[in-house]
C-alpha cells in the first residue's frame, strides 16, 4: 500500500472513531487536533498533528504552539513533544495518530504536573478589565437611540443640495419609468 492510501484510510478510521467527540477537530484532510483536558482549565491543552507526504513512512509534524496553548508554560509543551515523538518513533510505518492521541492522554496526569493552576499575565489581566468595562457600558447602550426625525424644511433643504459644481446629483430628475408606464397603460391599436 502507497503511503496516500494509508493516509486515507487512516483519515477514514480517524472520523468514525472520533465521531461526536467536541474534543477532535480535523483542520485539513493531512492536520488533526485534539484538545486534552477540561474546556477553561489551566492545564488543558491542544496537540496538533501534520501528516507530511510520506507519512506514515515519516514521523508526522507535531505542534504545540498553537494560539489555544499560550497559556501551558515551555516545559509542559517540550515534555508532551518529546512524549509524541518517542511514541512516534516506534510506530513508523503504520497508522499511529490514534496511538499518539491515546498516549498523551494516558500520560496527561504526568504531563500538565508543572503546569500551575493559573497562570498570572498582566496582558490576560488587562484584557479582563477592558471586557467586563465593555460588558457593563452594554448594558447602559442596551436602550434603543431615538431616531432622528427631519422636519420638511430639512428635507427640502437635503433634497435641494447640489454636489460642488452647483449641479444636483445624477439622476434627480429621472421619472420612475415602471410606475409611468403602469400609469398610462399599452397603447390601442384602432383598426380602421
Amino acid at each position: 500500500m502507497s503511503d496516500a492510501e494509508l493516509q486515507e484510510e487512516e483519515r477514514e478510521v480517524l472520523l468514525s472513531i472520533y465521531d461526536g467527540d467536541s474534543a477532535f477537530k480535523q483542520l485539513t484532510p493531512t492536520t488533526f487536533q485534539y484538545k486534552f483536558g477540561e474546556d477553561n482549565d489551566a492545564k488543558s491543552f491542544l496537540l496538533e498533528i501534520s501528516w507530511g507526504t510520506t507519512y506514515p513512512s515519516e514521523k508526522p509534524i507535531i505542534n504545540m504552539n498553537t494560539f489555544y496553548n499560550k497559556h501551558i508554560v515551555q516545559d509542559v509543551k517540550d515534555k508532551v513533544a518529546k512524549l509524541v515523538e518517542e511514541e512516534a518513533e516506534q510506530w513508523l510505518g503504520s497508522a499511529m495518530t490514534y496511538t499518539l492521541f491515546q498516549s498523551v492522554q494516558e500520560h496527561y496526569a504526568e504531563l500538565v504536573s508543572e503546569q500551575p493552576e493559573a497562570v498570572v499575565d498582566i496582558n490576560t489581566q488587562t484584557s479582563q478589565l477592558k471586557i467586563t468595562d465593555d460588558s457593563q457600558q452594554g448594558e447602559e447602550t442596551t436602550k434603543k437611540p431615538k431616531k432622528e426625525h427631519l422636519t420638511k424644511a430639512q428635507k427640502r433643504r437635503q433634497w435641494n443640495k447640489t454636489d460642488g459644481k452647483g449641479e444636483k446629483p445624477r439622476g434627480w430628475d429621472w421619472v420612475d419609468i415602471v410606475k409611468h408606464l403602469s400609469q398610462t397603460g399599452p397603447k390601442q391599436e384602432q383598426e380602421s
